[in-house]
């Protein structure tokens, strides 16, 4: 579901695109443009859309001014991100525009989604009247909240579903020395003792205990540094007890099975970038099962391993934010320093050329030190940049600790923008009897297969995706991806296979239904694929069934072709949600020569789709279709 903030009942999409001097930004932002952003698109709107400006800060101002009337540095902060005058990566501003949107869609409505701003400003308050910074030269001060953290606490504690809280996780990605630590101490505290929640569990959770004590204890002197809390919470070795409630605080790790049989209200992980692996979160989640409103709440620096459960929480955040994912009970606030147009064309997602951002330009510095000048000084990181420069062993870490930048090189190859401008209008019922190819792609058993249709036509091609998955496999998958499948099924986009496996026989009379349907002209599959059966059967039903090497000679030609169909408009999808994820997954390996194939061990997340189109593009371009009949060119 997409969710921008409108101005006069039309989403910021369709203003900008009502006149000149439009606002491809928002654009971008609300079709899913997921990498591909660029800060001079910001450049552009601040230049070229006065007047688009002056009205959404205008529709703004009112609508903030009625929700958060008690929470003025909220309202500003929001209110400066849309305006430009405050230096902000895409995906923060995104989390603005989606905080906006959500306020716009609830406001006078009898919704499950609500929000209360007296339950934002209560944890606000805890901070500025009950906790005190306890460490050098501002040990003792009372924690004022700057700006941005007010934002994320308001929207943390602010938002309900129903009855309680809206949001279970909280992602939180910002640069080294921003007081994350000393917010997350102060988020434990707030869910030991103020939170409403009889017998509490809250945690400071990490791979090892050393770790975990690190943001305990920010806890622990914090309670130290307040008489108020020092009468409230005992202090224990590793343990702050609440003995009115029941409720403590806790250090805990993966250590000696330290993470099972807990009840989880609260979990604090910290570095989770440094984490070899998802058990702890996973531990974590499992925990808060019985709770009403538990939170997992994840803070870190940006990382190098793009295959680790941090970069999975990054993507999906990004995600979520650009709105490919629906997750109601996911917040996510992502600090980036922002790519140019040609670099997101590209398909990089990070800084690559001289007109990026640059790490090294203190002008950008705020997007990704929020609390500069607060917490962390100019003088700090002109000393890091200096040293990086001099050695360059250092300079990966400068820019993954202070300026978020993920190290390890990726290149996204999907530009979301235009595909979604090919959603195009796919009638099944005005494709009967068509010829096309059928592309393949079926992975492990209990994974999720795909076959894509692909129709020639005038223009280019229409796609028709079908996709199955194992029924038992469903709620676990959904659950632990964090990937809709279960509610794609209720949709109709996935079809559940009885059992924990795929059943191939539901697959081979699906396809052979669609033959009655449509004119298949040959099934084009991966010949590694481990379902030989299953391709015996479909010959012997009468299909033809090349098969299609997963090389560069193989699959370079077709998926160059699709890029081009995509971003010359040549090809209509029908806006399938599924196969929409797959393409947003796609990362992409080159050779020496030049060839491209899509990389499933590099993207992040599944493209069985993505791979069947492929498969059924590379016959569809040497295999001409005439009268219904086959003519291969030889």
């Amino acid at each position: 579901m997409q969710r921008g903030f409108s101005i006069g009942g039309r989403s910021l999409a369709q203003s900008a695109s009502a006149g000149s001097g439009t606002h491809d930004l928002f654009v971008a932002c609300l079709v899913g443009l997921n990498e591909r952003d660029s800060h001079q698109s910001h450049a552009r709107f601040y230049r070229n859309a006065e007047l688009q400006r002056g009205r959404k800060l205008s529709s703004a101002s009112s609508l903030l001014q009625k929700s958060h009337s008690k929470l003025p540095k909220v309202q500003k902060y929001c209110l400066d991100v849309l305006a430009g005058s405050l230096p902000t990566g895409r995906l923060a501003f995104l989390a603005v525009e989606r905080h906006l949107g959500d306020l716009e869609r609830t406001e006078g409505k009898e919704t499950q989604l609500r929000w209360d701003q007296d339950e934002g400003l209560r944890a606000v308050e805890f901070f500025e009247r009950f906790l005190c910074l306890a460490e050098g030269e501002h040990n003792g001060q009372p924690f004022k909240l700057e700006p941005w953290q007010q934002f994320i606490l308001a929207s943390l504690f602010g938002w309900k579903s129903g009855e309680f809280r809206r949001f279970r996780t909280a992602y939180v990605e910002i640069g080294k020395g921003n007081g994350k630590s000393p917010m997350a101490a102060g988020i434990g505290l707030y869910g030991l003792l103020a939170d409403r929640e009889s017998a509490a569990e809250v945690y400071s959770a990490a791979v090892v205990k050393d770790q975990a004590k690190i943001l305990f204890r920010d806890a622990e002197n914090m309670r130290d540094a307040s008489p108020l809390l020092k009468s409230k919470i005992e202090k224990h070795v590793n343990n702050l007890f609440v003995p009115t409630t029941n409720s403590f605080f806790r250090p805990i790790s993966s250590e000696k099975r330290g993470l099972d049989g807990k009840r989880v209200h609260m979990a604090l992980i910290d570095e989770i970038h440094e984490h070899p692996s998802a058990l702890v979160v996973d531990k974590m989640r499992a925990g808060t099962k019985g709770r009403r409103q538990a939170l997992i709440f994840e803070i870190t620096n940006s990382g190098y391993d793009r295959n680790s459960v941090c970069y999975q929480h990054h993507d999906y955040s990004e995600k979520i934010l650009s709105g490919i994912i629906d997750n109601d009970s996911w917040f996510a606030y992502v600090c980036q320093l922002d790519v140019c147009e040609g670099c997101a064309d590209a398909g990089k997602v990070s800084p690559s050329c001289e007109k990026c951002d640059q790490w090294t330009d203190e002008a950008v510095w705020p997007k990704v030190n929020p609390n500069l000048g607060v917490s962390i000084q100019p003088k700090y990181l002109r000393e890091q940049v200096l040293e990086a420069q001099g050695m360059p062993s250092k300079e990966n870490i400068v820019k993954r600790l202070n300026f978020c930048m993920w190290t390890e090189q990726a290149v996204r190859w999907m530009p979301m923008d235009k595909w979604d401008a090919c959603v195009g209008h796919v009638d099944r019922a005005m494709l009967a009897k068509a010829p096309c190819f059928a592309g393949l792609d079926l992975g492990s058993t209990s994974d999720l297969a795909a076959c894509v249709l692909l129709f020639p036509d005038d223009r280019g091609y229409k796609v028709l995706p079908f996709f199955w998955v194992p029924e038992e496999t469903v709620r676990a998958r959904s659950e632990r991806e964090r990937v809709p499948y279960d509610v794609w099924v209720r949709q109709g986009f996935i079809r559940a296979t009885e059992g924990a496996t795929i059943d191939f026989d539901v697959i081979r009379r699906d396809i052979n239904k669609f033959n009655e349907d449509f004119a298949i002209q040959e099934i084009d599959i991966d010949p590694a694929f481990n379902a030989h059966q299953l391709r015996t059967q479909l010959e012997g039903d009468g299909f033809t069934v090349p098969n299609i090497p997963q090389t560069f000679m193989g699959l370079s030609a077709a998926t160059k072709e699709l890029e081009r169909l995509v971003i010359n408009g040549d090809i209509e999808h029908g806006g399938n949600p599924v196969l929409r994820w797959n393409a947003s997954n796609v990362a992409i390996r080159t050779d020496a020569a030049g060839n491209i194939k899509p990389d499933k061990e590099r993207s992040i997340e599944k493209i069985d789709g993505i791979s069947a189109l492929v498969n059924a593009i590379t016959r569809a371009m040497v295999v001409p279709i005439s009268s219904g009949r086959l003519m291969e060119i030889i």
